[in-house]
């Protein structure tokens, strides 16, 4: 198939790019990586065909060859049974992103393009940079910087609207430095716009979708002052020019095809900690797939080479063979412990701290559930807090124990999706607060141990099956605030865990199915923001969650580049506020139907 790909003739643009609305309709990257383990890895994988190239292989050709290969080349017969909504999923799968998508989304073709010879200076201007805003992922902006104070929230109003082409899901995070914002699509375009204006500097393709959120820091040794930093869902970690948007280096940081960079990977002190996680529990549900080979990891780079410093896996047991399933296929364990979210740095101990997801296979680890701490250095593990024994989960399981790969015992995917919080307590004490998917919040000492200091479950009984709290929280020397799945945000004392307010959110009964609060919280003096499955973002008080403000976002807009554009859920981002604006990427799918989007939005108060 390999060679018929590279020969498959590009089928036009205007045919290989579906209108959004089709756009919407298509499967899942979980749904896709399914259908390829049950339809193509019967050749593709499999050592006794000799001419069917592997997935690592199919995945450095272009998305162009793969979609046409489906629909006209040499695998059309393969694929007849396949609906095109399905074959552009497999696309997407296994290139990383759409086919033919610069002719529409690169910034060379937009009308609001920004002068070339504007100086860039990451310390000019207050910035929101990387995912948590500090190296302990508070995600609390002081006034300082926020440029915007409680009183003038109710006043903010929409400034200017930047639309994705051809984009659905608006899975980045912006961030705000040197007075430009830094963000992605799903579409792998990653852009520099004008925080100000919204005008475009300029655009990076990414080899897949970019879901990080991008840091930007000094780079030494390269003709760049400065770089932007992110990684992609294929695995791959970038080091881009900051002012012109070229690439100085790229790396692999974990070369298992199902590995993917969720979380944004953490620029410190000259070096990124790089968070690996994986898609294997969506593939690792079909009988067709040898379940389960990835283990999820943290790696250093220098953040001037991209060169490998080290490299600590969440489960440090090799992988090992676990008998065959039904159908004679061979199943590996254990498997998992993938990190979802952005690293958390403890300058006071020198150590990194993440969030680790569940086993896919075998018996989990007692790594897997739970929060890890590394030493900066080395890499060497310090500590682990383990929250969810026996928690070894893949997709399409029930409770009934469907055969096959699935595990003897299912467990309830509490993964540990959202980033670890260090803040400090006006006494000196300091606190490694952590939320899992259950709907417990765990307070951690970081000074002894990771000793367990309190614990408050904000989920109902049972939990939802989506996760109760997902993404994440925020904190001051006060309190916690995390935004609940069932309906809600809420403030816990940070010192005890005490609840100190819930601010419940019913949406209209026609949004019902888009219900929840799963995205993280952002914090400025006074003011808490969440942003809801329902599309609204609000501004909830600090101090007893009345709401100050909120904004519809599921609605069409007028953008300043002229791209047809609307706004969806809310879901994985958060906002980012810096000099007087808020900023808030709308359009998000997920895991429970969420409305597609391509937007992203500028606020102020002026």
């Amino acid at each position: 198939m390999r060679q018929a790909l590279w020969s498959s003739v590009v089928v036009a643009t205007a045919l290989l790019i579906p209108s959004a609305p089709a756009l919407a309709q298509i499967p899942s990257v979980s749904a896709a990586s399914q259908t390829f383990a049950e339809t193509c890895s019967t050749c593709h994988g499999n050592p006794n065909v000799k001419n069917a190239p592997d997935l690592a292989k199919l995945r450095e050709l272009t998305p162009e060859s793969i979609y046409a290969a489906l629909t006209s080349g040499a695998m059309r017969i393969q694929a007849q049974n396949l609906s095109d909504a399905t074959k552009r999923a497999l696309t997407r799968y296994l290139s990383g992103r759409e086919p033919g998508i610069e002719k529409i989304a690169d910034a060379k073709f937009m009308p609001n393009q920004c002068p070339q010879n504007t100086s860039f200076n990451l310390s000019a201007v207050p910035m929101w940079n990387g995912w948590g805003v500090d190296a302990m992922n508070t995600r609390f902006q002081p006034s300082s910087a926020a440029g915007l104070s409680a009183s003038q929230v109710p006043q903010l109003k929409l400034k200017w609207a930047f639309g994705f082409p051809g984009a659905t899901v608006v899975y980045n995070q912006p961030t705000v430095a040197g007075g430009r914002v830094f963000v992605a699509s799903d579409t792998g375009y990653v852009y520099a716009l004008d925080a100000a204006t919204g005008c475009v500097y300029w655009s990076f393709q990414a080899r897949a979708v970019v879901r990080s959120t991008i840091s930007v820091g000094p780079v030494k040794g390269q003709p760049a002052k400065y770089a932007a930093y992110f990684g992609d869902m294929q695995g791959n970690v970038y080091a881009v020019d900051a002012t012109h948007g070229k690439l100085l280096w790229k790396v692999s940081a974990e070369n298992h095809p199902a590995a993917r960079i969720t979380g944004a990977p953490k620029l410190f002190e000259g070096r990124l900690y790089v968070p690996v996680t994986s898609m294997e529990e969506g593939t690792g549900a079909s009988l067709k797939y040898p379940c389960c080979t990835f283990r999820g990891s943290v790696v250093a780079l220098d953040a001037n080479t991209g060169h490998q410093l080290w490299k600590a896996y969440t489960i440090a047991e090799k992988i090992q063979p676990l008998g065959n399933n039904s159908q004679g296929v061979q199943l590996w364990g254990p498997s998992g412990g993938g990190v979802w979210n952005s690293p958390t740095v403890d300058v006071k101990r020198h150590a990194i701290y993440v969030g680790v997801g569940d086993a896919y296979s075998g018996q989990a680890p007692k790594t897997t559930d739970a929060v890890m701490a590394f030493d900066m250095k080395t890499g060497k593990v310090l500590w682990v807090a383990q929250h969810t024994e026996n928690d070894t989960w893949i997709t399409a399981c029930g409770p009934s124990n469907s055969p096959g790969n699935c595990p003897k015992t299912l467990g309830p995917d509490y993964d540990f999706s959202a980033s670890p919080i260090l803040q400090t307590l006006p006494d000196g004490r300091r606190l490694l607060v952590v939320s899992q998917k259950s709907g417990i919040i765990f307070a951690h000492d970081p000074d002894r141990h990771g000793a367990l200091v309190w614990k408050t479950n904000l989920a109902p009984t049972p939990p939802g099956p989506r996760g109760e709290t997902v993404w994440g929280g925020a904190a001051d020397e006060q309190n916690v605030y995390f935004g609940v799945n069932s309906g809600g945000v809420a403030a816990l004392a940070l010192a005890s865990g005490d609840r100190k307010w819930f601010a419940p959110i019913d949406p209209p009964a026609a949004l019902e199915s888009h219900r929840g609060q799963s995205g993280p919280i952002s914090e400025i003096p006074g003011v808490v923001f969440s942003g809801g499955w329902d599309g609204v973002l609000r501004a909830f008080s600090r101090d007893d969650g009345h709401v100050l403000w909120q904004y519809d976002t599921v609605r069409g807009f007028e953008t300043v580049n002229g791209v047809t554009a609307k706004g969806g859920s809310l879901g994985q981002n958060g906002v980012t506020i810096a000099g007087g604006m808020v900023f808030a990427g709308s359009g998000y799918v997920g895991v429970q139907n969420g409305m597609p989007g391509n937007v992203l939005l500028a606020f102020s108060a002026e």
